[in-house]
């Protein structure tokens, strides 16, 4: 091993490279570190975005995007590039972060090359290897080459001992997702879309509904979708912002079902940047998003879930997210409770946030520096 620790951090997508930020900083500005950034481009435009916001400048730029990349495509074209840097690079350890085809493809080729592998929020688990698809089977095979097991929550430390992974290779971090968002979230944040600015956050109660999932997609979507129009329909004071995921099955649903209603903001996707302040600033957020789960708590934000299942269990357990599945009648009472009942919206807003203190990415830091 060299003189300092050689740390190599590999990420492709948007929320990757939020989560991986903070770390990023803290590595870059150790000394006892040498640090380099291998970005995949699994996600082109998108990750750029966080990339220009955390001021992350990558020592190596695989671009691996191309239009209708199959999951297969993906992970020859990561391994083969990852390898390459590997060589060149030869670090002690690996970082991924998550559960995308590049974390999978990442550290099998860490594996592949006798470099330890740090997984970061490791342990997350739905119990359905098909939901989320391909998260949850990347999670579980990352975890079979790893050596260092960066555990978000207790639960999590408890899914991976569950597996029969060794407990001193386990440690509890927090999720440095809420390390990424104390630094971006600003109570003064002017928004570049007016239409954003105009929006009475103060006296609506504004739902900030994301919907994305390839296991959504078709009745589900809409199930869900129609569930929100009934309770923006029945509620004069509630308006919704949605930005539409770029994916055209998704926008032709949401067109189908909301339509023109005035009280529905269709809008384009944001960057990291006003969208996390717009959980800030949002009264409910409804979502099928992971990351989301974590953020939304931090700001003392109700999320609604709707999946059937989820790998991010402790919110539910510690109130602040509740689980809605997919189901029209299920989402339209739960949504409807959180407007109309203001001690269940308390309770919810109110109750710790289970992931995390700000400070993961300090944790992460000192353990690999042991």
């Amino acid at each position: 091993m060299s003189e300092k620790l050689r740390v190599l951090t590999v990420f492709g997508t948007r929320p990757e490279a939020v989560k991986m930020a903070p770390v990023v900083k803290v590595l870059n500005d150790e000394e006892k570190i040498e640090h380099r950034v291998c970005v995949t481009a699994q996600h082109r435009d998108m990750l750029d975005q966080v990339l220009k916001i955390f001021d992350i400048e990558p020592d190596y730029d695989l671009d691996i995007f191309e239009h209708g990349q199959s999951l297969s495509q993906i992970t020859e074209r990561a391994m083969k590039g990852i390898e390459n840097v590997i060589k060149e690079f030869k670090p002690d350890v690996l970082l991924v972060q998550g559960d995308t085809t590049t974390v999978f493809a990442g550290a099998l080729a860490g594996f592949y090359n006798g470099v330890k592998v740090g997984h970061v929020e490791a342990g997350l688990r739905s119990g359905n290897i098909y939901s989320p698809y391909p998260e949850e089977a990347n999670r579980k095979m990352t975890g079979v080459v790893t050596e260092y097991h960066f555990a978000p929550t207790e639960t999590s430390r408890n899914n991976l001992l569950k597996e029969d992974y060794p407990e001193d290779k386990i440690f509890i971090t927090g999720n440095t997702v809420i390390d990424a968002l104390l630094q971006v979230v600003d109570d003064e944040y002017i928004f570049e879309d007016d239409l954003l600015n105009e929006i009475d956050y103060e006296n609506k109660k504004v739902v900030l509904l994301t919907s994305h999932r390839r296991e959504n997609l078709g009745q589900p979507m809409r199930n869900i979708f129609t569930a929100v129009k009934r309770v923006v329909e029945e509620n004069d004071d509630v308006e919704v912002i949605y930005p539409v995921h770029l994916n055209p099955k998704v926008r032709e649903i949401a067109k189908e079902v909301f339509g023109d209603n005035e009280k529905v903001h269709l809008i384009e996707p944001v960057d990291y940047l006003p969208f996390a302040n717009l959980i800030g600033k949002c009264h409910i957020v409804v979502t099928d998003s992971g990351g989301i789960q974590e953020e939304a708590p931090s700001l003392g934000k109700p999320v609604l879930v709707v999946r059937r299942e989820t790998e991010r269990p402790e919110g539910i357990e510690a109130g602040t997210a509740k689980l809605a599945g997919v189901e029209e009648e299920t989402v339209y009472e739960m949504l409807t409770d959180l407007v109309r009942n203001e001690e269940s919206y308390k309770k919810m807003a109110n109750a710790v946030n289970p992931y995390g203190d700000g400070k993961s990415a300090q944790r992460i830091r000192d353990i690999l520096l042991k």
